[in-house]
C-alpha cells in the first residue's frame, strides 16, 4: 500500500510539474505573438497605412430556435458564425473598439512580461476617459481572447471569485494548503487561478452545486458532508469564470458526477443552463468553461406535489418571469441537447408558479439535507 501511495504521489507531482511547464510555454508563446502583433500595427501606422484586423464572432446558442424551423441554426461551441473588421481607417465605432483593444493589449503585454495579475476594473482606471465604462474593457478582453485564440486566464486578467466550497477535498494552491477534509462542514473560498492548484485529493462520491449561499449554509449547518461523501459548491447566483473553471477542473481531474440544485424559477434555470451550456458573452470559450454532463437534481415544478408542500410556498410567475422563461425555452440547445429540461420549463410556464429551494423547509428544517437530496440521488431522480 505504501508503494502504491508513493507512486500515486509521484505521478501527481509529475502532472503538476508538466502543467506548470506547459503554462510557462503558453505564456511565452502568447507574449511573442502579442509583441509581433503590436510591432505590425506600429509599422503599418508608421508607413501611413491603416491596419485592419478581423475578429470572429461566436454564438453557442440563439433564441430563435423552433422545432418546426425549416433551416437549422448555425450556433456552435467551436466554429465562428461571423466576423467583425476593425480598422483605424474609418472614423466609426469600430475605430474606437480597435483603439480600446490596442490599449488593453499593451496592459496585458506588461502583465505577462512582469508575471503580474490585475482585474478589468484595474485596467479601466488606467484610461477611464477613453474606456468610459468597465463593459468596454470587458469587450476588448473578449476581442483579444478571440484574436489570439486564448482564454482570459492566459492574459493574467483575473477577478475576485464568490465561490464557496466544502466537503471531502484537499489541494495546494500556490503556497497555501486548502484542506476541507479537516472539517468537511466548514466553508472555504476557492482559488482564482486553476494553474496554481496541485496535489488535488478527494474521496468524494459526487459534486453538488447549489445556487445560493443560504442553501449552502443550510447544508453546512445540517452537517450534510459529514453524512454524505461529497463536495458542495455554490457560485452565489450566476457563476463567474473562476467558479466555472474550478468546477470544470474538478470534473476533469476527479471524474465525479455533478448534480445541480437551483430554484424552480426561470432565473434558477438560467443559472443551471450556464453551468451546462456556457454563457453567450463567453461563447468563444464555452467549450472550456461548461460542464456538459451536469445533472439537474431540482427543484422541479413537480416536486411541489411529490413532496406535499403547502400551497403558501407557491408564488405566481410575474410578467418578467414569463418573458424570461419564454426566451430560454426558445434557445436552440434545449431543442438539440436537453428536451427533458425544456419540457420541465414548459410545465413551469403552464402552471404559472415558482418556488424556492428553501420551500422544502416547510416539511422540516432539515428536510433538504436529510431526505430530499439523498433520496433523489439514490433513486436517480434527476434530469
Amino acid at each position: 500500500m505504501a508503494g502504491k501511495e508513493k507512486r500515486r504521489n509521484a505521478a501527481a507531482l509529475d502532472g503538476d510539474e508538466q502543467r506548470l511547464r506547459r503554462k510557462q510555454e503558453e505564456t511565452a508563446l502568447l507574449l511573442r505573438r502579442i509583441k509581433g502583433f503590436v510591432r505590425w500595427v506600429v509599422e503599418e501606422v508608421a508607413a501611413g497605412r491603416s491596419p485592419s484586423i478581423v475578429i470572429h464572432r461566436y454564438r453557442n446558442y440563439c433564441s430563435a430556435a423552433d422545432s418546426a424551423s425549416p433551416s437549422p441554426c448555425s450556433c456552435s461551441y467551436d466554429a465562428p458564425v461571423g466576423t467583425d473588421v476593425l480598422s483605424l481607417l474609418h472614423k466609426d465605432s469600430q475605430t474606437s473598439r480597435l483603439n480600446v483593444l490596442l490599449r488593453v493589449l499593451l496592459v496585458v503585454q506588461q502583465l505577462l512580461q512582469q508575471n503580474k495579475h490585475c482585474s478589468k476594473r484595474d485596467i479601466y482606471y488606467m484610461y477611464p476617459s477613453i474606456f468610459v465604462e468597465v463593459a468596454v474593457v470587458d469587450r476588448a478582453i473578449n476581442d483579444i481572447c478571440i484574436l489570439f485564440k486564448c482564454s482570459r486566464h492566459n492574459l493574467n486578467v483575473v477577478g475576485t471569485t464568490s465561490i464557496l466550497l466544502m466537503g471531502w477535498i484537499r489541494f495546494v494552491e500556490g503556497e497555501k494548503n486548502v484542506n476541507c477534509m479537516k472539517n468537511v462542514n466548514a466553508a472555504s473560498s476557492i482559488p482564482v487561478s486553476i494553474e496554481a492548484i496541485k496535489d488535488l485529493v478527494s474521496v468524494a462520491h459526487y459534486i453538488l452545486v447549489v445556487e445560493k449561499e443560504t442553501v449552502f449554509q443550510r447544508l453546512a449547518n445540517d452537517k450534510f458532508c459529514e453524512r454524505n461523501r461529497c463536495i458542495v459548491i455554490t457560485g452565489r447566483g450566476y457563476p463567474d469564470i473562476p467558479t466555472r473553471r474550478f468546477l470544470r477542473y474538478l470534473v476533469e481531474q476527479l471524474h465525479l458526477p455533478v448534480y445541480c440544485l437551483v430554484d424552480s424559477d426561470p432565473y434558477g434555470f438560467d443559472i443551471l443552463a450556464t453551468y451546462k451550456f456556457g454563457s453567450l458573452q463567453l461563447a468563444y470559450d464555452a467549450n472550456l468553461l461548461r460542464v456538459p454532463d451536469v445533472r439537474w437534481l431540482g427543484v422541479f415544478t413537480s416536486d411541489f406535489e411529490d413532496f406535499c408542500l403547502p400551497a403558501c410556498c407557491l408564488l405566481p410567475l410575474s410578467a418578467e418571469d414569463r418573458r424570461k422563461a419564454e426566451s430560454i425555452i426558445a434557445r436552440c440547445y434545449l431543442h438539440k441537447e436537453a428536451p427533458e429540461w425544456r419540457s420541465e420549463l414548459e410545465a413551469m410556464l403552464q402552471k404559472g408558479v415558482k418556488f424556492e429551494i428553501e420551500a422544502l423547509s416547510a416539511r422540516s428544517i432539515s428536510f433538504l439535507s436529510d431526505k430530499y437530496i439523498p433520496q433523489k440521488i439514490k433513486q436517480g431522480r434527476h434530469l
